[in-house]
């Protein structure tokens, strides 16, 4: 009788893993691990940057570096109310987390634009921006991320390729070193993004096509190591003092 039960329930063990490997190739998961995100690393980094900006003389601003601060502001909105968004709707820890990260890029643009002066454009409600170009292309980004979890981190892909992109214009068109430190963190965390959401996609047998930057920049930005630490004007590594965070 014994012997009985026992081929019994391993049979029926070997029906029920049938049937969910069966489902499993009907309805493959997708793939995540929080890990591979690099959502922007400590939280003490952007307080020792805000330190070092602080710190740095008043240079007089042009009028590209006036318009390159409040884009870039609501720029770094758009990143963050469009991945709590995704978060919301996706439940998915990687948007959560970088929509942390943009929220202290935001931040940093925001010490500029009080050290010089500036007006602040960002509006205190989610995924209402000052700018129509913006404000277009959060509902393009919106629409285009709800269609699937895939879609959703192609859009993550496509925002920090077009952030690098426009951070890579500015930084030609300013010699004021707390603007372009500022820039150069903010480039160095989005291609930390870009390769989390690339990594997401390769991992769920999908790849992004690069937009802004061309294909072998993007190729080269996601096969290279996550950067970590804060950088200088020039994009190179800031020794950091005790209690600083290691990355940003």
């Amino acid at each position: 009788m014994k012997g009985g039960y026992v081929v019994k329930t391993t049979k029926l063990f070997i029906l029920i893993t049938g049937l969910a490997f069966s489902i499993c190739l009907l309805f493959p998961p997708i793939i995540t691990d929080a890990r591979m995100h690099g959502a922007g690393g400590m939280r003490g980094g952007e307080l020792g940057l805000s330190t070092i900006v602080d710190d740095l003389p008043y240079q007089k601003l042009s009028k590209e570096e006036k318009a390159g601060l409040i884009k870039m502001r609501e720029e770094e909105k758009l990143a963050r109310d469009v991945y709590k968004n995704m978060s919301e709707h996706w439940n998915l820890r990687i948007f959560t987390q970088i929509a942390f990260s943009e929220q202290r890029h935001m931040d940093a643009i925001k010490s500029l634009l009080d050290k010089y002066g500036l007006a602040d454009p960002a509006l205190a409600t989610v995924g209402l921006f000052t700018s129509p170009e913006i404000q277009e292309l959060y509902n393009t980004l919106i629409k285009q991320g709800s269609k699937s979890l895939i879609d959703a981190l192609k859009v993550g892909a496509t925002i920090e390729d077009l952030d690098i992109k426009d951070l890579q214009d500015l930084l030609k068109q300013t010699d004021n070193t707390d603007i372009k430190i500022v820039y150069q963190n903010l480039a160095k965390g989005s291609r930390n993004h870009l390769r989390a959401f690339t990594s997401q996609l390769s991992m769920n047998r999908a790849r992004y096509k690069a937009q802004y930057l061309s294909p072998a920049e993007v190729e080269s930005i996601i096969n290279s190591p996550r950067e970590r630490g804060m950088v200088d004007e020039n994009g190179k590594p800031i020794p950091l003092k005790r209690g600083q965070g290691r990355s940003w």
